[in-house]
């Protein structure tokens, strides 16, 4: 038995939330019997596999490799960043859409699909920058970032386009998250080196970071095995970290803000064993995952809990 699922989503037009009603078919899954307490998730996992695992732990979808970030798009397509390309796949395997690496850059990291049908990637290395590619492949706005170190590696993560067209981009060794607007002048920055988390010595490096509705901004901060969250004076409204999970943090990277105020949260350095908690905002943890397809997990997102699809574009 499989349940038929059409959704409404908040999409971003260079600094307007638009609402847009996507019908059909977002994806089939099948239905799943669960008690009161049990939750049930399935998910996009990109990390040291990329797969797609239903709410019975089966895989029903597979790309070869190890990716950096990825998101199922309303078609059921899966649009999915390597390291040297981002594409989006069909179901099947088909490449619908392909953006290669750019000469002198020496990795992709971002890809997020947005509103206006364009892509957002990252390309790191000697020319840190935001691309926006059109469906045909052209660079129609190329942003320059300003990561603080010629590492390409560790130059920044997962970036997004925000509600009011501007991009949020962590940067790790800069111990920054800056917004940027589309003519790459910085509008402010956060701070992940507050003394109130450890400093510098912690090594809070930041990789994802989510504007929430409330303004706040929720930043994952891997080998500092924490995520905070921050306001807009760039202090600490709200932190879980491996004192309250019982150690279960190793490097951090992927996060998710569900739409019932509970965050997931992922571990790439967990490489066997739990690698995904949830906890709720009194930082009980209410749902863990050790599946071997998210080993190693690098970004992720929840797609369904209990039957259910998570509303609204993934806070992730």
């Amino acid at each position: 038995m499989v349940t038929m699922i059409s959704c409404t989503v908040y999409g971003v037009l260079r600094g307007t939330a638009v609402p847009s009603v996507l019908l059909g078919l977002l994806w089939l899954l099948p239905t799943v019997a669960t008690s009161a307490a049990e939750i049930r998730h399935s998910m996009l996992v990109p990390g040291a596999r990329t797969a797609i695992i239903d709410e019975d732990g089966n895989a029903v979808w597979e790309a070869p490799g190890g990716s950096r970030d990825g998101f199922v798009l309303p078609s059921g397509n899966v649009l999915v960043s390597w390291s040297d390309r981002v594409e989006e796949l069909t179901r099947d395997g088909k490449v619908v859409f392909a953006r290669r690496l750019s000469a002198p850059n020496r990795e992709v990291g971002t890809v997020q699909r947005l509103y206006n049908g364009n892509t957002l990637l990252t390309e790191l290395g000697p020319k840190p920058r935001l691309l926006e590619v059109s469906p045909s492949g052209e660079i129609v706005l190329e942003v320059p970032l300003q990561p603080e170190t010629d590492n390409a590696h560790m130059q920044t993560r997962m970036a997004r386009q925000l509600r009011n067209g501007n991009f949020l981009v962590p940067h790790l060794l800069a111990f920054a998250v800056r917004e940027y607007r589309p003519n790459g002048e910085v509008v402010q920055t956060l701070r992940t080196d507050l003394e109130s988390i450890g400093g510098r010595p912690a090594e809070n490096w930041p990789f994802t970071a989510i504007r929430l509705d409330n303004g706040h901004t929720l930043i994952s901060l891997t080998h500092g095995n924490k995520v905070v969250e921050l306001n807009q004076k760039n202090e600490i409204s709200w932190k879980v970290d491996n004192t309250d999970v019982k150690g279960l943090f190793r490097d951090p990277c992927g996060c998710q803000r569900l739409a019932n105020g509970n965050t997931v949260i992922g571990s790439h350095g967990a490489v066997q064993g739990i690698s995904m908690v949830e906890v709720t905002p009194e930082r009980q943890i209410v749902w863990t995952s050790d599946h071997p397809l998210a080993a190693g997990v690098h970004s992720f997102q929840i797609l369904t809990t209990n039957g259910q699809p998570e509303p609204g574009i993934p806070q992730k």
